[in-house]
């Protein structure tokens, strides 16, 4: 008895479209400067529908023609499917992990794999707090997988939920699967303002899409599907059109997934409903090269993101779009080879036993198992790097680092902030943003030997500024860095009288909305578009007279105020860039030169900051000028990143350990001039 579902080439053909939108957009191709695939992230939510439409057609005939499913048959398919070509790229990838990435980045990566061969690297993600497209979502090479462990889990639980409704609630199947699918889109719609990051990420805010695909392949086993000569063709097309828009005029500032992200879910339903091959929408989605390119989907999934990835650290796709073209052409060839000699044979049972198929999954998991956990133990073999990269050679960023004695993180904390040597002399808060956070541990250590007693008040992208709200990209206010919160803040300090505040943070940005471009080639793009937000007056005060005044309180209240002026901004994640250019010494002498800005542009970028913060005048206010150890000093009209021993900079703004204790002694002399 054939159980098998009928075979619809259309589908292929929307997996084609819908890998080639991701691919776009995560190579940020611009054509004549326009990003034409802004929304291509929408391609993942199109896979989730044909997943839930292919599993639960496959799942639901089975069992109407047998009454019975072999979930043994079943689990054995997705595992011939899914693992043997994950496997692959995991084992490619492994290579240039070792070559490119820097220790802390290359123990991420190998946490990463780990995750992925157990089916949960979406939540390893969402912890590990990594914002999907970020400025440094490419240096995760397999942050893609993330939809792999969705889809993966959803295999895991969806098919035994639902052979027990089939075979004790079979009357009320279609109930279950609704219901399932509005819980899951309003969970994910009410959440998203809140904890964005959770409802990108997990399988409950995705559940619906999945589920959307098993209503459809269950109302098309019940036989409601029917062919309307006309109508289908035009419901096709409205639903192609929909797909486009959300490719085309949405974007990643959008909250999603939620109501917005039914605008390509409706529309790929509609295509999966109505498509017939009678008619000529169809017929193109059928045609040689969408399916051909559909039949490869998985592979072209797999291998795109881990090949943009490396070659974005190497340095090889900077500014070039021909090189980006050439490596879609590659991942196209890398591709295809994947899938005729990876994919096709480990799914046919009669090249590759179960057995055989179970052995060499399992040796290869474990040669994958070993490796990654050397990597962990061995914290990332830094022996490897040249000696400047071996102390401060990643991500690190420090504040995250300080912890009060139950072992919690102190940023971010608005009622119960960490306070260190209770008993000292005289209280001195640090307050601001990362930029303070960064220098924040060392800073901490040396006051506390002074026998200061330290407050720590830290909010990683928030300025200190109550009455304001921070507003997002995507309209939404900030949870963190609110009125309400920076109100608790002010109150804090309000209640202590004659404290020594340590205050900054990176103004330019506030004040801009737009992060930076060295105009040499280093665009730092934390966000797609490179906007950043802007703070919002509960008042009729502008962003600059709110500053002004949240300090002159603090003044007024006989604080003294140690006023941390803006640290020069890189534009390039600068030990990357420095391990790039290492890497790439045979072919250039790159490698040789001290990476620098320009000092101009430093000035540029900050005249309107260095203008509020110098009208601010008042006798309790010291005044600390971090751009003096780094620009139009070591090298006329420029700003250094590093030297011949020490890197600068963790990333492309945030100060390292070095420099953070450079600045700190300028800070400690402001301190000392205080106590005088």
């Amino acid at each position: 008895m054939n159980t098998k579902i009928n075979y619809r080439p259309e589908i292929d053909g929307l997996r084609a479209i819908s890998v080639f939108a991701v691919i776009f957009y995560h190579s940020e191709s611009k054509i004549f400067g326009k990003d034409f695939f802004t929304g291509g992230f929408f391609g993942v939510d199109i896979f989730f529908v044909i997943s839930g439409y292919l599993i639960t057609s496959l799942i639901l005939k089975e069992l109407a023609l047998t009454n019975r499913f072999s979930l043994s048959n079943f689990y054995e398919r997705r595992v011939r499917r899914i693992i043997p070509a994950l496997l692959t790229v995991i084992i490619f990838s492994l290579p240039f992990a070792w070559i490119y990435l820097l220790p802390i980045n290359f123990v991420d990566f190998s946490k990463s794999i780990l995750f992925t061969l157990g089916f949960g690297s979406n939540y390893y993600f969402y912890f590990a707090d990594i914002v999907y497209n970020a400025q440094d979502s490419l240096s995760k090479p397999f942050l893609h997988t993330w939809s792999l462990s969705v889809e993966e889990q959803y295999y895991l639980f969806f098919p035994i939920l639902l052979l027990f409704i089939f075979k004790y609630l079979k009357k009320f199947l279609t109930f279950f699967l609704i219901i399932g699918l509005f819980a899951s889109l309003f969970f994910a719609h009410v959440n998203a303002e809140n904890n964005p990051s959770l409802i990108f990420y997990s399988i409950h805010s995705r559940m619906w899409e999945l589920l959307c695909g098993s209503v459809l392949a269950y109302l098309e086993i019940k036989k409601y599907r029917s062919y309307k000569k006309g109508l289908n063709e035009v419901f096709t097309i409205i639903g192609l059109a929909l797909i486009f828009y959300s490719f085309i005029f949405l974007n990643d500032k959008i909250l999603h997934p939620s109501f917005i992200s039914l605008i390509p879910i409706i529309g790929v339903s509609l295509i999966i409903w109505f498509a017939n091959i009678k008619d000529y929408s169809t017929k193109l989605m059928s045609s040689k090269i969408f399916v051909e390119t559909g039949l490869i989907s998985y592979s072209l999934y797999l291998w795109h993101f881990p090949i943009f990835s490396f070659a974005k650290i190497s340095g090889f796709t900077e500014g070039h779009l021909l090189k980006k073209l050439l490596l879609i052409i590659l991942t196209i060839i890398v591709s295809r080879i994947s899938y005729l000699f990876i994919e096709k044979k480990f799914r046919n049972k009669k090249i590759i036993s179960t057995k055989k198929m179970i052995f060499s999954i399992l040796g290869t998991s474990f040669i994958i198992v070993i490796f990654n956990f050397l990597v962990i133990k061995n914290e990332g073999f830094n022996k490897r790097l040249p000696e400047i990269l071996r102390e401060d050679s990643g991500l690190e960023y420090s504040w995250k680092l300080l912890k009060n004695s139950d072992g919690d993180i102190c940023w971010k904390r608005f009622d119960d902030h960490c306070v260190f040597n209770p008993n000292g002399k005289k209280d001195v808060f640090i307050l601001g943003d990362s930029h303070i956070g960064s220098i924040s541990p060392n800073l901490k250590q040396r006051l506390v030997e002074e026998n200061y007693r330290i407050n720590i008040l830290l909010f990683p992208g928030c300025l200190y500024i109550p009455g304001f709200d921070k507003v997002n990209t995507n309209d939404t206010v900030d949870e963190f860095c609110n009125s309400n919160n920076l109100t608790k803040i002010k109150n804090t300090l309000m209640r202590s009288e004659e404290s020594i505040i340590i205050l900054g943070g990176r103004l330019p940005l506030y004040l801009s909305t737009k992060y930076f471009d060295n105009q040499e080639g280093g665009i730092e793009r934390r966000i797609r578009g490179g906007d950043f937000g802007y703070f919002r007056s509960k008042s009729n005060l502008n962003l600059k007279e709110g500053f002004k005044k949240s300090i002159l309180d603090l003044l007024k209240n006989n604080h003294k105020i140690v006023m941390v002026y803006p640290i020069p901004e890189v534009g390039w994640h600068v030990p990357n860039k420095i391990y790039a250019n290492w890497m790439n010494r045979i072919f250039s002498d790159n490698h040789k030169k001290i990476i620098t800005t320009d000092y101009q542009l430093f000035k540029n970028r900050n005249k309107e900051s260095f203008e509020l913060l110098d009208s601010i005048i008042h006798v309790n206010l010291y005044r600390v000028f971090p751009h003096e150890i780094f620009c139009n000093n070591k090298i006329k009209g420029r700003c250094i990143t590093h030297d011949d021993k020490f890197i600068y900079y963790s990333d492309s703004d945030h100060p390292s350990k070095i420099s953070s204790k450079l600045i700190n002694d300028l800070i400690l002399k402001e301190i000392r001039k205080i106590e005088q």
